[in-house]
């Protein structure tokens, strides 16, 4: 009992000296002003001509999925079937809600009573540029709301090309096909 009664006094004396200096010393919320600094800002700026880790934005293709002011024809990277994996997993979970899985404008949102979305196989979606479609996604467009905070730009990218893989299933040219292919369609 003794033993006890001594080790829970330790106990104690040694969290009673918690919290004491450290937690009571001088400190400055987010924007906060102070008088310490010259220009009255208690949070520095950035050094001028450093960028934060990871937020380089040096390539226009990549960002703005545009290439001397038009929208891109192509892809700023090459595009390889993981990629196509990754791209159906995100247009799973950012674009069938709305669009639906195989991107004819049939989602869940629809049977919920909201307007219906464009079809990816629209004539006009599909000769639409990758720069474009990756552009909308990103920023949004009428009322669809832009993805780029949640999915970031590599990933939209992806999602471009598996909507153009999606498109090429359900109207590929006859003439991709091999001839046994050709045979099992038919006419």
């Amino acid at each position: 009992m003794r033993r006890a009664c001594m080790t829970s006094s330790l106990s104690l004396l040694a969290l009673a000296g918690c919290g004491g200096e450290m937690s009571d010393q001088p400190r400055l919320d987010p924007q906060e002003p102070s008088s310490f600094f010259a220009d009255g800002r208690g949070d520095r700026p950035p050094v001028p001509g450093t960028v934060a880790r990871g937020r380089l934005r040096a390539d226009p293709h990549l960002i703005t999925g545009k290439v001397g002011g038009a929208f891109a024809a192509g892809f700023p990277s090459r595009i390889e079937r993981s990629d196509l994996e990754r791209g159906r997993e995100r247009y799973g979970i950012f674009c069938a809600p709305c669009h639906g899985a195989t991107g004819a404008g049939n989602g869940m949102i629809v049977l919920r009573g909201f307007r219906t979305p464009p079809s990816f196989h629209d004539a006009r979606l599909r000769a639409a540029p990758p720069g474009q479609l990756f552009s909308v996604a990103a920023d949004g467009l009428g009322v669809m709301p832009g993805y780029r905070a949640e999915a970031g730009e590599e990933d939209l990218w992806r999602i471009v090309a598996y909507l153009r893989a999606l498109q090429l299933s359900q109207a590929a040219p006859v003439d991709l096909l091999s001839p046994e292919e050709r045979e099992k369609v038919g006419p």
